[in-house]
């Protein structure tokens, strides 16, 4: 059962019981993520992320990771668009332990800035390390051809140039800004005790920040063609189109044509680009929904030689779905593949918290197993025929990286990146 706890200081506390398991995830969710930054600071709610775990006034890094070892417990962080997450999972018994040093965090990080000038070089190897694996950024570029210059298509690690230039008091002046009580979110998922509830709010009810984050714009879908030279192998290619916001009425929809369309491997991309015409090896859809938008992206990485081949067949698949549709099996298929894999997550406590934190900051509201399913079920030849042309008449925004140093003929306009 989901139970919901709102402080009198506006923080919000999430929790699911599972007493069969033996262990807790404990999470503190903070609604700043690069959707919030600006030009000059992009990569700062990350680099944040880096700090937190770099000493309290009372505990150093060592001290901080040995807490977790000592009781053979997991800590970790990471940051998205929308949102920055610390997380642990540890045995039920010892949950005080990890509340209390990730409370520590929160509340005590010191920001040294011998630390400081040291995680910047962490980062940077991060971003280095990160262009480096062409298929991870081809999803930075897609991003970007898609938003243009919307912090919506701002990358999350940031760029060396901006990490550089970053103080220790642009980092204090940004957590005054976004981690306010409002704005944070702790949720916890499985064994735990009552008590562990009123340690949260002993430690977290009282404190106070006055700043307040500016509220992003709504972006304009923007159909660019990123084009980025890179010696590579193969060519790394993604294809998107405008997609829904968290929360739309007809997500279920979407995220079933998703499904159909490359979100397993008996989907129509799959099938046809890997299985029937050995084009590639890896070749995937998915939908990223955000609290004003959302986008609905196609990966394939291809031989050079093949790239407008495959653009050719995963334009000609699109169509064929916006005009005839999706046969019963694949409806049916769909909505057994969508209900397993969200049963099958919620064996995990680490998934159920993260749940519980996504929907309290991005939804505001937690619908049950039974509402899920019904929903699921609703889904109809229908709703997903009509959400396709919707969706596959649009224009779409490319992101390449190759070694071709223009578009094949078949691509739109594009912009040639250094």
């Amino acid at each position: 059962m989901i139970q919901r706890y709102t402080c009198e200081n506006g923080l919000r506390i999430v929790t699911e019981k599972i007493p069969s398991v033996r262990s807790v995830a404990l999470g503190i969710w903070v609604g700043t993520g690069s959707k919030f930054e600006t030009a000059g600071n992009n990569g700062i709610s990350h680099f944040l992320e880096h700090m937190f775990f770099k000493g309290t006034t009372t505990r150093s890094a060592k001290q901080i990771a040995e807490a977790f070892d000592e009781i053979g417990g997991n800590v970790n962080a990471f940051t998205s668009k929308e949102y920055t997450c610390y997380y642990a999972r540890i045995l039920d018994q010892h949950a005080p332990i990890a509340l209390d040093v990730l409370a520590d965090m929160y509340f005590h990080s010191v920001f040294d800035q011998d630390e400081l000038e040291k995680e910047k070089n962490v980062v940077i190897e991060e971003i280095s390390m990160y262009e480096d694996t062409p298929d991870d950024l081809v999803h930075d570029l897609i991003a970007r051809a898609s938003y243009t210059d919307h912090p919506l298509g701002y990358s999350i690690l940031g760029s060396e140039d901006v990490l550089r230039s970053l103080k220790r008091d642009d980092l204090l002046s940004y957590i005054d800004q976004t981690y306010l009580p409002s704005n944070t979110v702790i949720t916890v998922a499985g064994n735990f005790s009552d008590s562990l509830i009123q340690e949260i709010q002993a430690k977290f009810s009282s404190f106070r920040r006055k700043g307040g984050q500016l509220a992003p714009t709504v972006p304009n879908f923007a159909a660019n063609t990123v084009i980025h030279p890179k010696s590579t192998e193969q060519a790394h290619l993604c294809l998107s189109l405008p997609g829904f916001e968290v929360g739309h009425e007809e997500i279920y929809s979407l995220i079933l044509l998703n499904n159909i369309l490359g979100g397993s491997m008996s989907s129509r991309l799959f099938q046809e680009i890997r299985e029937e015409r050995g084009l590639a090896y890896s070749v995937y859809s998915y939908h990223s929904g955000y609290k004003e938008t959302g986008s609905f992206t196609i990966y394939s990485g291809t031989a050079t030689e093949q790239v407008g081949q495959v653009f050719d067949i995963v334009t000609n698949i699109l169509h064929d779905i916006s005009e005839k549709g999706i046969t019963d099996k694949e409806l049916n298929k769909g909505k057994e593949q969508l209900k397993g894999s969200l049963m099958l997550s919620l064996e995990s406590t680490n998934s159920r918290m993260s749940r519980l934190g996504k929907n309290e900051l991005l939804l505001e509201r937690h619908l049950t197993l039974d509402e899920i399913t019904a929903k699921i079920d609703k889904v109809s030849h229908e709703s997903v025929l009509a959400i396709a042309r919707q969706l596959f008449r649009s224009k779409l925004a490319i992101a390449l990286v190759s070694p071709l140093e223009q578009a094949p003929a078949n691509f739109n306009n594009s912009i040639l990146l250094p």
